[in-house]
């Protein structure tokens, strides 16, 4: 009995539907991604073997340079913008719509209160400059930090406090922040750290 041998038929594969899923999805990530806004001081953490996750939001960032410069910062530009009104209700600071465009999206701040308005109405190049010298007061008679801590909990209830110091950092600064936040009655406080690589035993 003869056999009977069936045609190879070559099977083809239409891409179309996978080429507009990828189009989707790049368009979509293109238009959630949140950027995060460039820091206004470098820092190099300091390693643990910690590995607590920081919170995604509500979270005021204080960053400690290396040579011992502070800056403070939060992550909400809605918070932002109510630490700006509670500057103006507390120094009689008035600020353009301009200059509270630029603090809203601002990552970090490093300037004196009285220094504030000219630093605001400065190009980003300036910003820059004035970065890489300056610092927010902690000293006994003029603490400006504690004012930018109660600003951001007036602002914000649930914001939870972060340290981020660099691993060079003068511990005499650090425990002047910390007694800073001890005087504004916060006593628990995230202090930011890469995680430490651990070799197997």
């Amino acid at each position: 009995m003869a056999k009977f041998k069936a045609k190879k038929q070559n099977i083809a594969i239409d891409m179309t539907p996978m080429v507009d899923l990828a189009f989707l999805l790049i368009t979509f990530f293109m238009l959630t991604v949140k950027f995060r806004a460039p820091q206004a001081v470098e820092v190099q953490l300091p390693s643990s073997i910690a590995d607590t996750p920081l919170p995604a939001q509500d979270i005021l960032m204080i960053s400690i340079s290396q040579d011992g410069r502070i800056f403070f910062g939060v992550d909400s530009k809605h918070v932002r913008l109510a630490i700006l009104e509670k500057i103006k209700e507390r120094y009689g600071y008035e600020f353009t719509e301009a200059e509270a465009k630029t603090f809203s999206v601002l990552a970090e701040i490093g300037v004196p209160f009285e220094q504030l308005k000219s630093y605001l109405s400065y190009g980003e190049l300036e910003r820059k400059a004035i970065d890489k010298k300056a610092s927010i007061p902690t000293d006994s008679t003029n603490n400006q930090l504690k004012q930018w801590i109660l600003f951001a909990r007036y602002s914000n209830p649930k914001i939870r406090i972060a340290i981020r110091a660099d691993e060079k950092a003068p511990y005499p600064v650090i425990a002047r922040v910390i007694e800073t936040l001890k005087d504004q009655k916060v006593h628990r406080f995230n202090l930011i750290t890469t995680l430490e690589a651990q070799t197997k035993s």
